[in-house]
C-alpha cells in the first residue's frame, strides 16, 4: 500500500497549519482592537473561505496562481516556479480555507481576555511584546490551541480546492481526501474505504484533542 497521500496530506497541513498560526493570531489581535465597521467588514473579508464552496475557493486561486494569470505567469517566467499542480500547491489551498477557523477561534479568545492584566503590565513598565507574549498568549492559550487544531483538521481533511489547484497526480500530489475520490471513481472500494478509515482514525484523534482543550478551558481555576 502506497502511503504517499497519508505523508502528503500531513505535510501540507502541519506547513499551513504554522502559517495559518502566525497570520491567524496576527489579524485576530489587530481586527478585535479595529472600530466595529472596519472589524465588521475584514471580519466578512477574512471568513468568506469559510462559506464558500470549496470549488469556489480552488477557482479563485486559480485565477491568481495559474501559469497563464499575471502572478502565476510572472513567477514561472522569472523564478521557473509553478504555483498550480504541484504538492505545495495544496499548501495554498489549505491555507485559504484553514484561516477562518484559527481567525475566528483566536479573536474570540482575545476578546474574552481581561484587559486589566495588560493595563497592569503596562504600569509596570513592561514593554508591548512582552506582555502580548508573556500574559496575553498565555491566558488566551486554549482558545488558541483549538484553534490550531481545527485549522489542522481541515487543512487535512480539504478536497475541493485542493483538487483543482493541485489535481491528482499519485506520488506527487495526491492527498488522502482525493486519494478516496479516485479510489470510488476506479471501482477499487476496498481501497477506498481503508483511506476513509484512516481519515475517521485521524479526524477522532482530533476531536478529542479540541474537547480536551475545551473542557479544560472551562475548568475553574484554583
Amino acid at each position: 500500500m502506497d502511503w504517499f497521500p497519508l505523508f502528503n496530506s500531513v505535510r501540507i497541513a502541519l506547513i499551513s497549519s504554522v502559517v495559518v498560526f502566525f497570520s491567524g493570531i496576527f489579524c485576530a489581535y489587530y481586527v478585535a482592537r479595529l472600530p466595529r465597521l472596519l472589524k465588521g467588514i475584514l471580519d466578512v473579508l477574512f471568513t468568506l473561505p469559510l462559506v464558500l464552496p470549496p470549488t469556489v475557493v480552488g477557482y479563485f486561486l486559480l485565477l491568481l496562481l495559474g501559469n497563464n494569470r499575471p502572478f502565476g505567469a510572472w513567477m514561472l517566467e522569472n523564478f521557473q516556479i509553478r504555483l498550480v499542480m504541484t504538492w505545495y500547491s495544496a499548501v495554498f489551498a489549505a491555507i485559504v480555507v484553514s484561516f477562518p477557523l484559527m481567525y475566528r477561534t483566536a479573536r474570540g479568545a482575545f476578546e474574552s481576555f481581561d484587559e486589566t492584566l495588560s493595563d497592569a503590565g503596562k504600569t509596570l513598565g513592561l514593554p508591548g511584546w512582552y506582555i502580548f507574549w508573556r500574559i496575553r498568549m498565555p491566558a488566551c492559550r486554549q482558545g488558541i490551541l483549538a484553534g490550531t487544531v481545527l485549522a489542522f483538521a481541515r487543512a487535512l481533511g480539504e478536497y475541493g480546492a485542493t483538487s483543482m489547484i493541485a489535481g491528482y497526480t499519485p506520488g506527487k500530489t495526491a492527498t488522502i481526501s482525493t486519494t478516496v475520490y479516485q479510489l470510488w471513481r476506479t471501482d477499487n472500494d476496498e481501497l477506498a474505504f481503508v483511506w476513509v478509515l484512516v481519515n475517521l482514525a485521524i479526524s477522532a484523534v482530533v476531536l478529542l484533542a479540541v474537547n480536551f482543550l475545551e473542557k479544560k478551558q472551562r475548568r475553574p481555576q484554583k
